[in-house]
């Protein structure tokens, strides 16, 4: 395949799927393997079993995640992209180190929402170690959570959220602190928007009508009563009552037009500092936005420690 320029420097997938390679460490996926109008080697990325499969491979050939699997109609993540943010977030910690990028378990990641499939926490502490906790309101997707690291022999601390309206509140405890966390926020404000966004997406296909939700995924992964700007909204507003507890929060932002009101209410929040961070996978273009109160100038003790 074409050299995939846009992802980042670091990730291992900036040329693509390798079939060879993946199907080596993974014999399975060559019955879901197709060769698409040039020749070339793909898969059918409709078919949620290929695509389960194209993931169990990626994160075995690369990840070293001997086992990988998620509940029926739970999302299916991309994996080029999820592995952009955590290599974008590593450059945001060196700047709080030295221009170094931090690696080892002495650095504390928070995924907010981490899901079925836990991607998040596999990746980013196969590629730079550091110790995950991860944190979701659903039960099933804590247990598939769970088996995925007994089977692995993984240290990553999961947590369930209790009350739903909560993001921070009742998961950071008064003696923890972390140097990141993370989200994908849900992106809908309603079950009618998230069907309409499945329809439209088909219908781009040329697959006309269909009754699957975004090809996976459970309700409380696709939308939440005022979407994403509410979400994260309410992140903010949580994220002051754990100011010193955390160097940077962090989350995904899809539309590019919530990002004015979250300048905002940044604002009022009184960050010390926050960023946007513009990704690209192929022609899409995605970002995250970062905030942070704690100063420049004691960013790198808390980095090193020596600041809670």
């Amino acid at each position: 395949m074409a050299t995939k320029t846009k992802l980042h420097p670091r990730n291992q997938h900036r040329e693509g799927y390798d079939f060879m390679r993946l199907v080596a460490h993974t014999p399975e996926l060559e019955a879901f393997t197709i060769s698409n109008p040039v020749g070339r080697t793909t898969i059918d990325f409709q078919d949620p079993s290929a695509v389960r499969m194209l993931n169990r491979a990626l994160l075995k050939t690369y990840y070293n995640v001997d086992f990988w699997d998620i509940p029926a109609n739970y999302l299916c993540p991309p994996i080029p992209g999820r592995v952009d943010y955590i290599h974008y977030l590593a450059d945001l910690l060196s700047g709080s180190n030295n221009q170094e990028i931090p690696r080892g378990r002495h650095v504390k990641a928070l995924d907010i929402g981490t899901g079925a499939s836990l991607v998040y926490p596999l990746v980013g502490q196969s590629e730079y170690g550091w110790h995950f906790t991860g944190v979701d309101i659903d039960s099933a997707a804590i247990k598939s959570a769970q088996q995925i690291c007994e089977f692995n022999k993984l240290n990553i601390a999961l947590r369930r959220q209790n009350i739903p309206e909560n993001i921070f509140r009742g998961v950071i405890g008064p003696k923890d602190a972390f140097h990141i966390t993370l989200c994908n926020p849900p992106f809908h404000a309603s079950m009618e928007q998230a069907n309409k966004g499945t329809q439209r997406k088909w219908r781009n296909l040329g697959k006309g009508h269909s009754k699957e939700l975004n090809f996976g995924g459970q309700n409380a992964e696709l939308w939440c009563p005022g979407g994403e700007m509410k979400f994260i909204a309410g992140m903010v507003e949580q994220s002051m009552e754990f100011a010193d507890q955390c160097l940077w929060f962090s989350s995904l932002v899809s539309k590019k037009d919530n990002l004015q009101p979250l300048y905002k209410i940044l604002g009022k929040a009184k960050v010390a500092d926050f960023k946007v961070v513009e990704m690209a996978q192929g022609q899409k273009i995605s970002r995250f936005i970062a905030w942070t109160y704690i100063k420049k100038s004691q960013r790198s003790m808390y980095m090193n420690g020596t600041s809670k």
